[in-house]
Order: structure tokens, then sequence, then C-alpha cells
């Protein structure tokens, strides 16, 4: 499907025709249903890319997953072919649309949803009684004071702006009297890691894309929301591991020697801490090893939804910023769930 796709693109642009822009999300799911900007995904949409001399303008990997992006010919950079292979690219030689789809792993503050979200905003002259409904409403702790959609940026109006002004007896009822003039703003091609203690000092900051317009405000509650997609998969994964290697702990050495990858035989096993996770899958397999375990489950499901987590957990050590898919993180909370009702049950 997707080699079509892109030969079909090819053509139009050879031919000067225009071709549509793409969200990330569905270009994504041209290849092989993908959801996630993967490490094999992403390296195997750069190769067919690559072949059909097409590139993805912003690049694909570094913008928020429902951004749209444009399909553009790979122009061959003058005197390429006497460049030295060996010479390092000089980044500063490069003009701001090559910098912009210059493949950088950074994970850069554009691909928060927050980032790219249609802003609720008030206007400098606006009554005081506005921005409270607005934020009440909303449940926002600020709002940019702008004098239209996404440009003309004024100030931040916040529950904390308005009480400290109305604390030193300010009877204004005008926005613009009770704002900070000093707002947090920044880039969209900013690094994360860099807004973070800008975020966590003022609890907000303002975005901007490349057309000078502010395309979004990322808050501390945002942080919170994107660092558990991240991270519960991770706890989740480990606390599993933890389970099945009680569940194990009292197989003896010769039975895990029977769980070990065959390519691996010289390999010593002393304990069950010693397995990687696929040989815990193969042990637990052992119909003889199952019955000294005596779980009082079904064997073939426990394995085949273990083997489920197996797949999960190679995907997520992988880090990938877009998270885990629902329908996955979901796939670990249940499989903690059965684990946490055997473990209360006293089975192992």
């Amino acid at each position: 499907m997707y080699s079509e796709k892109l030969k079909e693109i090819k053509e139009k642009l050879d031919k000067g025709e225009k071709v549509e822009s793409i969200s990330v999300r569905n270009f994504l799911y041209w290849f092989w249903g993908s959801q996630r900007r993967g490490w094999g995904v992403v390296s195997a949409i750069r190769y067919n890319l690559k072949i059909n001399g097409l590139e993805t303008y912003p690049d694909f990997n570094s913008v928020y997953i429902d951004s749209l992006i444009e399909f553009r010919k790979v122009v061959p950079a003058k005197n390429e072919k006497n460049k030295d292979e060996n010479q390092p690219e000089n980044i500063a030689e490069k003009s701001t649309d090559d910098v912009l789809n210059f493949d950088d792993p950074t994970y850069r503050i554009s691909r928060l949803e927050a980032a790219n979200k249609e802003l609720i905003f008030v206007k400098p002259d606006s009554e005081l009684s506005e921005a409270i409904t607005l934020m009440m409403t909303h449940d926002y702790s600020q709002l940019p004071v702008m004098q239209q959609p996404n440009r003309g940026l004024k100030g931040v109006i916040s529950w904390r702006s308005i009480g400290q002004k109305l604390s030193v007896k300010n009877s204004s009822s005008i926005v613009r009297e009770l704002m900070e003039p000093n707002f947090q703003l920044i880039s969209e091609e900013t690094s994360l890691f860099k807004a973070l203690p800008i975020i966590i000092e003022h609890d907000y900051i303002l975005v901007k894309n490349k057309a000078d317009e502010i395309c979004g405000i990322v808050t501390a509650s945002d942080l919170s929301l994107q660092f558990k997609q991240l991270t519960e998969p991770f706890l989740l994964v480990a606390e599993i591991e933890n389970h099945v290697r009680q569940i194990l702990v009292t197989v003896n050495k010769e039975e895990l020697e029977k769980g070990k990858d065959s390519k691996d035989e010289n390999r010593k096993i002393e304990s069950v801490a010693d397995l990687t996770f696929g040989e815990y899958q193969r042990i637990c397999e052992v119909p003889e090893i199952w019955e000294k375990l005596k779980l009082s489950i079904d064997r073939k499901i426990f394995c085949f939804e273990l083997d489920k987590i197996r797949v999960i957990r190679n995907n997520i050590m992988h880090f990938d910023p877009d998270g885990l898919e629902a329908k996955s993180t979901e796939t670990l909370r249940n499989f903690v769930r059965l684990l946490q009702t055997l473990r209360n049950l006293k089975v192992f």
C-alpha cells in the first residue's frame, strides 16, 4: 500500500502537481497500520522515502502526531558529488528550511499535544469576569491575552496574577490591568528538556511556531499527563516481571535451564533472575514444570498472554515519545490484575 502511494506522490511532484498535506498519524497508518513512531517504523519510512527521492516537511518524526506534513522531492545539495563523505556537515550553513527538516532525535516541545491545540484567550480590554468564567469553565489556571487568535500576544492572566493585583487593592476589572506582561514564550523547536525548568517555575509556557503564531500552551498539568502516559507501561512491565519471578522462584536450576535460549548455551543460570522474559514464557510452557507451580489456571491462556506482554515489553524498551497504544496499555493492566488476584489468593 505505502509503496504505491509514495510512487504516486513522486509522479505527481514530477509533473508539478499539488499533493495534499496529510497528518503524521495517517501517514504512519500507511505502513502496516502503525500508530506509533517506533524505531523500526521510522527506519522503514525513511528508507522508502529515500528510494522514492522524497522527504516530508516538517520532518514526520519531529512534530506532533496530528500535525500536517507535506511531501516534496529531495533536492541534491550543490557539489554533493565532490563532498568528502568523512567531513561532518556544518548545520550553520543550512537554510532555515533544512534545519527545520533536519533528522534530529531531540524530543521537541512540538511533539506534545498541548503545544498544538487551538488556544482559548481573552483580549486586553476584556472584563475580568470573562477571563474568570473561561478559566472556571475549562479548568485552566491561566489564559493568554491576545488581540486576535494566535497573534498579538500581550501577556498572560492567571489566578496568581489576579490574586496578586487584587491583594494590593487594585480595583480594576479590565484584563490588561490584571495580567502578567512578562510572559513565558518559546519556539516549538525547543527541546522539551530545556522547557521543563521554565514550566516547573512558572506553571506554563506558551509555544510559537515558525510562522510566529502562538500555537499552544504547555502547563505543569500537561507534563504530568504526558509522563504518566510514557512511564506507566514501564512500571506495569516491571510489576509483571516481579510477579512472574515470584511464581518461578521454586523452580530448580535444572528446570530453569529448560527455558534458556539454545543459542546461549554457555550462559550460566543460577536463579530465575538470570532469565530473559522470553525464557520465563518457555519455562511456563513446559507441562511438567507448570504442574509443579500449582497455579490452577489454564497454562495455554497464561502463556499466550505472557507472549503478548513479551512483545509489548520489547516495543516499549525501544523508547517512543508517542507512548504506547491504549490497547497495549490495557493488555498490561489486565495481566497485572490477574497476577495481583493470584497473589492475593496466595496461589504463589
